[in-house]
């Protein structure tokens, strides 16, 4: 780790007690606002040389310190579990893919996250946009995983507009929660949440406040006075993914200006990452690198990042550390440490039983290792890579690297649960229909329940033809 970069961990680390106390008497430790962004490309950033404009980032960016040797996961869930974890994820059973909607998973709760950390060092935590860490049940929530209030979408995306999502094209529902419940009555965007946090919070004590965008995923959505400014590119998927990176520059834009504006700026600091590579496909683009998003080839895994504060005493310059997005777990907590190596990912499932190649170990892995695994590491300027690690040319990666799934549960389908994606194992009906709802509310219910025998039919067919499907593969 370069000098530059241990400066701006000794900035953020926070000494504690063994209480938990943090001794800094007299001040209030710094206010912390972590941008992640969804699926943008390293080279989708004004700064990088891209046609899109980002005059706000590219202006935090070259005021603060530009993180030129960054890395992330290759697809959604791992990278967010390893920021809250900082914890690799062989470690966390998200080794394989990422979480779907329907799948009884979630981050595994025996593990401290990072917002119940920095609470325990004197934070009020706060989460704005996209979890993607299961919700099976109401203790894998972001209220139940150490944030104090929460706005945004459990699922790995939806629509930007209606906030509809779907997992395959059987299973859809409504994905917008404040808490615990479905926020059906708002309007707005997390913009919107932002500054009534910044509004009603209590500076006398520290902020940490994740804002995990789920733009630029798919689908590509974009208002029609950012697609204006592009309606000279041909591509009609980079029309919209162009529109919608403008789209996260204003939105980090409103946000810093809240943050002037309400005098949280001058003791903050402002993170932003992306949480993977971009995906050509969809109009992201990697360029120079190799590979894209789901690929453990650079172009996958090496990120946008940058660190803006006031309370940098350098700035504007570019930092070529080796830093992961697992990082930044002891870092804001205090702990940082030099890093000369990242481990990306062994996948044992990777390949389906019987496949074992005794060449692979014996004659490529010398009798060390089967090289038909998949597995990335990375040690000082070196990289290797094992297995089917993702499409490795300069163009975008064909698939997702196929392999096992957890089944799906079909007792998640949204149309058991009033068309809502919400948790479904280990919840108790316990309050009496009607109680305290708002009449909406019970219009809902009640239209929910008029097709519940049916709905519950459907989903015992739908677990009987998962069991035999299972059972199949066994034969």
């Amino acid at each position: 780790m370069d000098v530059l970069v241990l400066g701006f961990c000794l900035v953020l680390g926070l000494l504690h007690t063994t209480e938990g106390k943090i001794l800094r008497p007299g001040r209030v430790p710094p206010h912390i606002v972590f941008v992640m962004v969804d699926d943008q490309g390293f080279n989708d950033i004004g700064y990088h040389g891209s046609e899109i404009h980002t005059p706000v980032l590219d202006q935090l960016a070259g005021e603060g310190v530009k993180l030129e040797n960054y890395y992330v996961q290759p697809i959604c869930s791992p990278s967010r579990s390893q920021l809250m974890t900082g914890r690799y994820q062989i470690h966390t059973g998200l080794q394989h893919s990422i979480i779907r909607a329907r799948q009884p998973l979630c981050l595994p709760p025996d593990i401290p996250t990072l917002p119940e950390r920095l609470r325990q060092a004197g934070y009020s935590t706060h989460m704005v946009g996209k979890w993607h860490l299961g919700f099976c049940r109401p203790e894998c929530l972001p209220t139940s995983r150490g944030f104090q209030s929460f706005l945004g979408s459990l699922t790995g995306s939806g629509d930007h507009f209606n906030f509809q999502s779907c997992d395959g094209t059987e299973a859809c529902g409504f994905d917008l929660h404040d808490g615990d419940r479905p926020a059906w009555e708002l309007s707005g965007n997390y913009s919107t949440r932002v500054k009534e946090i910044l509004r009603h919070h209590d500076q006398r004590k520290p902020l940490f406040l994740y804002v995990a965008l789920q733009a630029v995923h798919t689908p590509l959505q974009a208002p029609g006075h950012l697609l204006r400014r592009y309606q000279t590119l041909g591509n009609r998927p980079r029309r919209h993914y162009a529109a919608m990176v403008s789209g996260v520059d204003e939105s980090v834009g409103e946000i810093v200006s809240e943050l002037r504006g309400r005098g949280y700026y001058n003791n903050s600091v402002l993170i932003y990452s992306s949480d993977n590579g971009g995906q050509p496909l969809s109009g992201g683009c990697n360029w120079p690198l190799r590979g894209g998003k789901g690929s453990y080839w650079e172009g996958g895994v090496r990120a946008v990042g940058f660190v803006h504060s006031p309370l940098l005493k350098r700035k504007g310059v570019v930092s070529q550390a080796l830093i992961h997005v697992s990082d930044w777990y002891p870092t804001l907590l205090g702990l940082p440490c030099p890093r000369t190596e990242i481990l990306f990912n062994i996948d044992p499932v990777s390949r389906r039983h019987g496949e074992v190649d005794p060449r692979l170990l014996t004659l490529n892995g010398f009798g060390i290792w089967d090289t038909g695994v998949r597995a990335a590491i990375r040690v000082g300027d070196w990289k290797l890579l094992t297995g089917n690690v993702g499409d490795g040319d300069w163009f975008p990666p064909q698939t997702m690297p196929g392999g096992p799934q957890p089944p799906d549960d079909p007792m998640a389908d949204p149309q058991l649960h009033g068309g809502v994606w919400t948790p479904w194992l280990g919840r108790e009906e316990t309050r009496d229909e009607g109680d305290d709802e708002e009449p909406d509310s019970i219009n809902r219910k009640a239209r929910s329940k008029s097709t519940c025998k049916v709905c519950k039919l459907r989903a015992l067919f739908k677990k009987v033809g998962t069991r035999m499907q299972r059972a199949t593969l066994f034969l």
